[in-house]
């Protein structure tokens, strides 16, 4: 089984690197790939130093499966060359998302979708991720006619160079700004680039990709995306509206059944999910489950996941594995 990363020096790729270790994912040769500027470089993975090769050396070497974290560009101009020689590439970026001919997949909810035939699968934003875990059996049971989601997310969404402002910001250092503004002891509501209509892409994502994921173009949804001085977790205020009505006790017991989901929401000892209980998890934490006392058939949550982790490189391995263990590639 010949694995390449593409982007295997960034953030992303880091803990793609250390989540197929973990996990141990049955790897005969790795391919770190990345930009030119990165090629000769180390990266290490279960202990030993692999050279990153660039990307046409990875195309050249012909593996099994390509997991990109090298954002859309490379992946709209890569991705395909990586397919043609019969790669299955796995991508992380929103290149393909959103292509009708190219499955975005949660492999709890739509795996089973996958056929050998995919040689690109597009692996879903971080924030839908942690979302459509939670709605998928909420919307199997009840119907869900609208959503209102408000997003809290970390600083690790953008990449190193915000990571490095923060730090920068705290320590009183003038440096280089990954945002327009601040981000130390400041919320910036603007994730991503603002489209026509006044919404950034990010808030856009949040709203087509589930949609695409659910099988459900009926389903309304609006969005609100929040940066926040946080390293290591997106958090979501979520307010669902159901189609039919639900009972709170049967809601909680389905979602503390759902794979990948963790209920924590106990008001007396003050247990509700955070970024700091998130943080290099692979769980999806969900609490604060009230319902919405100002119209029928509603409830609200709020959803936290280490987006890096469960919101990008686990959700991609995790879809690497099931390809294996159903012989697709």
């Amino acid at each position: 089984m010949k694995v390449a990363v593409v982007g295997a020096t960034g953030m992303v790729g880091n803990v793609m690197l250390q989540v197929l270790a973990e996990r141990n994912f049955p790897i005969t040769e790795l391919i770190p790939v990345a930009s030119e500027r990165s090629v000769g470089k180390k990266v290490s993975y279960k202990g030993k130093d692999f050279t990153v090769v660039g990307l046409q050396t990875a195309v050249d070497m012909k593996a099994d499966i390509a997991v990109f974290s090298a954002g859309g560009d490379t992946s709209l101009e890569w991705a395909p060359k990586f397919a043609e020689v019969g790669t299955t590439v796995i991508d992380n970026s929103s290149a393909w998302r959103m292509d009708p001919t190219k499955k975005l997949v949660v492999p709890e909810i739509n795996a089973n979708e996958l056929t050998k035939e995919d040689k690109i699968i597009a692996n879903p934003n971080c924030s839908t991720i942690q979302l459509v875990l939670t709605l998928a059996p909420l919307h199997k049971k009840y119907g869900i006619k609208r959503l209102i989601v408000s997003t809290y997310q970390s600083i690790t969404g953008t990449g190193v160079k915000a990571v490095q402002q923060l730090e920068n910001e705290v320590a009183g250092i003038q440096g280089e700004m990954a945002y327009h503004y601040p981000i130390h002891q400041n919320a910036i509501p603007h994730c991503d680039v603002f489209e026509a209509n006044g919404y950034t892409k990010e808030e856009m994502k949040l709203v087509r990709e589930p949609q695409k994921i659910l099988n459900d173009s009926t389903i309304a949804i609006t969005a609100t995306a929040v940066r926040i001085p946080v390293v290591g977790g997106h958090s979501e205020s979520v307010n669902i509206e159901f189609l039919n009505e639900f009972d709170e006790a049967e809601l909680r017991k389905l979602l503390s059944e759902t794979p990948g989901i963790v209920l924590k929401d106990n008001l007396d000892t003050n247990t509700y999910p955070m970024p700091i209980y998130a943080h290099g998890k692979d769980d999806v934490f969900v609490g604060r489950i009230r319902r919405d006392e100002s119209q029928p058939k509603t409830v609200n949550m709020w959803i936290v996941a280490d987006n890096l982790r469960k919101g990008a490189a686990t959700n991609a391995v995790q879809i690497a594995e099931y390809l294996v263990a159903n012989e697709l590639v």
